[in-house]
């Protein structure tokens, strides 16, 4: 692991920080100024609308300015939008909130393409690795930001105004950091050079389906879940700790398999890697549905999140075979588009579902989700198989 990957590892870090405070208290706060309670997480939902509306500027972005430009840009956004955010708590403006957490969807969409970048920086035999360690790197978020949120909620009069203040902060870091990361340079393009295939010939090939389908779905579940377990725990009686607490071992379980997950998809390979993320989600809503004592969130939330990494890991190790290097900006671009529209569906249906239907149907709800990321993962498994045997 080399000094630029560790820089974006920790870069990873300072971006899952931002996400998981955002997780943390957006539905909270949103709870506390929206007009009615089903509109709970649509500041939740403005996160991921706007990263989706951003996936087209972003890779447009990245190739003029490069990674390290286009991703200094999102976390010069990401420190304005912590601001607005800030200001909009203590003004008691939900919908300024709102339009706070969609403007701070255009970092998102950029610390979504870490991972892509984390292959580049390595050499072809190590990137499955390279991957997955700058996913590990996520770790940070997982202890940084529970804390962060639950340190700072009450530390000015206006309830998470803190928060919002201190991922500024966490944004003034991350652009320090990528201060120092070598990129490769970008290519000068020269009049008539092949600029690949078509974004829809790309789209169409059965792999980018397949991995298109299980990044979308993992996520979609994932936010689905932990999106509405605040909510669902506040419910329940749990103290604002105990959610943090949750939340903190959740995203361990997202990111601490980064350090042997690249390890293991060498070894039994990304699509058996990805089978046993859909079922550590079945195993997670399994125990979710079994009771709400806290033990039962936490271990929930635990597996949920391991299964994420496995199931996300694979399908971005998946997805690269999918597009040649003057393709990668589109292809990334699309893929991620898939997983915000997705997030964006599921962020509104998590406050709506827990806040109407309750904790246990919208666990009984994620099952179909799961289920068709098990299938295309199985139905890619056979199209593999049989071209083996054709050869």
């Amino acid at each position: 692991m080399n000094a630029n990957l560790l820089l974006l590892a920790l870069c990873q870090g300072l971006f899952l920080t931002n996400n998981v405070t955002f997780i943390a208290i957006n539905g909270l706060v949103g709870l506390s100024l929206a007009p009615l309670g089903w509109m709970a997480t649509l500041p939740v939902m403005g996160y991921v609308v706007g990263g989706a509306l951003s996936t087209g500027l972003v890779a447009r972005t990245q190739s003029r300015y490069g990674r390290r430009g286009s991703f200094q840009l999102g976390l010069a956004v990401g420190l304005f939008s912590a601001l607005l955010c800030a200001y909009a708590a203590w003004s008691q403006n939900f919908w300024l909130l709102v339009l706070s957490t969609m403007i701070a969807g255009y970092y998102s969409a950029n610390g979504q393409l870490y991972r892509f970048a984390a292959a580049e920086l390595s050499a072809e035999n190590f990137r499955e690795k390279a991957v997955s360690l700058v996913l590990a790197g996520g770790l940070i978020g997982a202890i940084v930001g529970p804390n962060l949120a639950s340190r700072t909620k009450n530390i000015l009069d206006t309830p998470f105004m803190g928060a919002y203040l201190a991922l500024g902060v966490v944004a003034i870091v991350g652009m320090v950091l990528m201060h120092f990361i070598q990129f490769p340079p970008v290519p000068a393009k020269k009049a008539g050079a092949d600029a690949g295939r078509p974004l829809g010939e790309i789209m169409r090939q059965p792999v980018f389906i397949v991995a298109a389908l299980a990044a979308s779905l993992s996520y979609g579940v994932m936010n689905l879940l932990m999106a509405a377990t605040p909510l669902a725990m506040q419910v329940c009686g749990f103290s604002f700790s105990d959610a943090a607490l949750v939340l903190e071992w959740h995203v361990i379980g997202m990111f601490a398999p980064g350090f042997f997950t690249g390890h293991l998809i060498r070894k039994f390979g990304t699509l058996t890697i990805m089978g046993v993320g859909v079922v550590l989600n079945l195993v997670c809503i399994a125990i979710a549905l079994s009771g709400v004592d806290l033990h039962q969130f936490l271990i929930a939330l635990f597996l949920l999140g391991v299964g994420w990494n496995f199931l996300f890991t694979g399908s971005t190790t998946l997805s690269m075979k999918a597009w040649t290097p003057a393709e990668k900006d589109r292809g990334q671009a699309a893929i991620n588009f898939f997983v915000f529209a997705t997030m964006a569906f599921t962020s509104f249906a998590s406050g709506a579902l827990v806040t109407t239907q309750g904790w246990t149907w919208l666990n009984i709800g994620s099952i179909v989700p799961v289920v068709l990321a098990g299938m295309a993962v199985a139905w890619m498994g056979l199209q593999q198989k049989r071209v083996n045997a054709a050869r």
